[in-house]
């Protein structure tokens, strides 16, 4: 049996290594996982109610169109349920973009280092990826307008970007989709929106409204804490997200997912909370590094991603030994680590590790 064969070389997603892998292969008993951009403060006890309630219902299907948490959603963002689709984590909402609009040929332009999933998709679909070198860590919009043509069919956006955490201003993307064609379809994801505080980030609902080719991507993954119950969503005009529907497949939220984003849109005293700490997370972290002498990225989600002036994966090796995972393997910035915002004593942790790493390192060049 052959598989397509636009899809053999694809690589397999890696995720951050699990923490009881680590305890295991390296004989420790306490690991810190930095890696993965979750919330160490974990959900919303209303979420974790909501999920409790829902025990009696395992053996049945859950619905399918998410009602009711799309209506609370619609009037928690100020547009119909039918602008809202939902998928197992906004990667699924990639999937189906890509499934459902994507010729073989037809161009996708990205930045040249950014969420993989949209390359993956992509190339799935027999698709043309067209990549645009960011500019200090920052995706070059002018430079993306550049290599749109006619047989562009969707530029891609992350803001802010994985893994660099910058951002490109409200001005910029709207100017941006003011120039593009209106038959190419902005997709700008923003996993990591309710972490930014910067005015000057995008207001991507109001831009919806103005522009009918833009797909906003949010998640309950990041701020919500609801990583392991894989619930995203996509927001766009009915007549496209209608179209991204017809490729969906049936049940592709659970239960539990659905139950839990429901309570934890009720509870906007938890966001609050981790948006404050993850803003004096940074902070810290920012001025150890500082202090260390190592330049970081802008950082407006809830990572980093620092300039260790080492192989970036003999530091990640290090670090792991001392029970602390980041995450590294980062292409074009081989000497770059991606550092997830923790509770204020795992960042302390995290900084300790890094700076007797690096004296190590040092000891032995």
């Amino acid at each position: 049996m052959q598989p397509k064969p636009n899809i053999v070389h694809l690589p397999v997603y890696q995720p951050g290594k699990p923490v009881e892998e680590v305890k295991r292969e390296l004989g420790l008993t306490e690991v810190v996982k930095l890696a993965s951009n979750e919330n160490p403060f974990g959900c919303s006890p209303k979420a974790v109610e909501a999920i409790r309630r829902e025990l009696d219902n395992v053996s049945i299907y859950p619905d399918g169109a998410a009602v009711d948490l799309t209506a609370a959603l619609a009037k928690k963002l100020g547009v119909e349920p039918d602008q809202i689709i939902f998928g197992a984590g906004s990667d699924e909402v990639i999937l189906m973009i890509a499934r459902a609009f994507l010729l073989p040929g037809d161009e996708n332009i990205t930045a040249d280092q950014t969420f993989p999933q949209y390359r993956h998709n992509i190339e799935i679909e027999n698709g043309v990826v067209i990549e645009v070198p960011l500019k200090n860590g920052t995706h070059d919009l002018p430079g993306m307008l550049a290599k749109v043509n006619p047989k562009t069919k969707i530029v891609w956006i992350c803001n802010p970007n994985n893994p660099t955490g910058t951002i490109v201003t409200h001005d910029e993307v709207e100017w941006f989709l003011s120039q593009v064609p209106p038959s190419v379809m902005v997709v700008l994801d923003e996993a990591y929106c309710e972490y930014v505080d910067d005015p000057s980030f995008p207001d991507g609902l109001a831009l919806l409204k103005k522009y009918p080719n833009l797909v906003l991507l949010r998640t309950f993954s990041k701020i919500y804490g609801l990583a392991s119950l894989r619930i995203g969503y996509g927001i766009g005009r009915p007549e496209l997200i209608r179209s991204i529907n017809q490729v969906r497949e049936p049940f592709n939220t659970s239960r539990f997912g659905q139950a839990a984003a429901l309570a934890a849109l009720e509870d906007e005293d938890f966001i609050a909370r981790c948006r404050k700490a993850n803003k004096e997370g940074l902070a810290t972290l920012r001025a150890a590094f500082d202090r260390l002498g190592l330049p970081a990225f802008p950082a407006y989600g809830n990572f980093i991603m620092v300039d260790v002036k080492r192989p970036a994966q003999e530091v990640f090796e290090a670090l792991l030994r001392k029970g602390v995972i980041v995450r590294a393997g980062h292409k074009l910035y081989p000497t770059h680590i991606r550092i997830t915002v923790g509770s204020a004593e795992q960042n302390a942790k995290v900084i300790a590790a890094l700076e007797a790493v690096l004296q190590e390192i040092a000891v032995k060049v």
